[in-house]
């Protein structure tokens, strides 16, 4: 299980993350699945991979991220090419909107047939982890637990969608945010909880101003930590 943690517009993260998917697709049995894709847009997504829509048609069908086309497309495309899986792993949005605004009460009401496209409910939630206080004190008095609530979702989410998928003797590829996976928490958290089977390493983005040594910020937020130069232009 590799949870590949990016920044959203670092375009060299997204270049190792297709390089790192054709070599892993030589070695074995890849299962491939990604932050920026729903759950409720999988059928779209199947239906783009199996060649029943083009991709029109699947920006029609799914709601996908702005730079989609620049810097998921090729992962998604890949998969298609090798007839490989590809999980839409998070939570529809508006689930955690909701979250973010009534906190985990606010699923209550959500429909069975709507329950499976996110994790078992009710949700385990830890807010003493680091990360999670983290994100509060980043806010600088601005943020919520509600907010914090509506992360955890996500990142029970896209664990019950990994575990679900995770094949014995495959590997799972994942793309996300490197905060929903740095110091192997967050997603790492839920997925030790769901399968812990899994054998899980993790890869953390961090851009630096000086390359030569690792600013001690970064150290420890992952089994490989890609330090990409600042002055590197975004992707979008």
């Amino acid at each position: 299980m590799i949870l590949f943690g990016e920044l959203h517009n670092n375009s060299i993260a997204h270049w190792l993350q297709l390089v790192m998917a054709r070599d892993l697709a030589v070695r074995g049995p890849l299962v491939m699945g990604a932050e920026m894709i729903e759950a409720d847009d999988q059928s779209a997504l199947d239906r783009y991979l199996h060649g029943e829509v083009d991709q029109a048609g699947l920006d029609t069908l799914a709601r996908l991220w702005k730079n989609h086309r620049t810097d998921y497309a090729p992962l998604v495309d890949f998969a298609k090419e090798r007839g490989l899986p590809f999980i839409a792993c998070n939570v529809p949005r508006r689930y955690a909107r909701a979250v973010n605004k009534g906190g985990f009460a606010a699923l209550d009401t959500v429909a069975t047939a709507e329950r499976a496209l996110m994790a078992p409910l009710p949700i385990a939630f830890d807010p003493t982890l680091p990360r999670y206080v983290a994100m509060l004190e980043m806010m600088e008095g601005h943020g919520t637990p509600q907010m914090v609530m509506a992360q955890a979702l996500k990142d029970a989410t896209m664990a019950h969608f990994i575990a679900q998928h995770a094949k014995a003797g495959a590997r799972f590829l994942h793309f996300n945010g490197s905060y929903h996976s740095d110091y192997h928490e967050s997603i790492g958290w839920y997925l030790r909880r769901a399968r812990s089977d899994l054998r899980q390493f993790t890869i953390a983005t961090v851009t630096q101003e000086q390359l030569r040594t690792l600013d001690a910020e970064h150290i420890g937020k992952a089994d490989v930590i890609l330090c990409v130069d600042a002055a590197v232009p975004g992707s979008h």
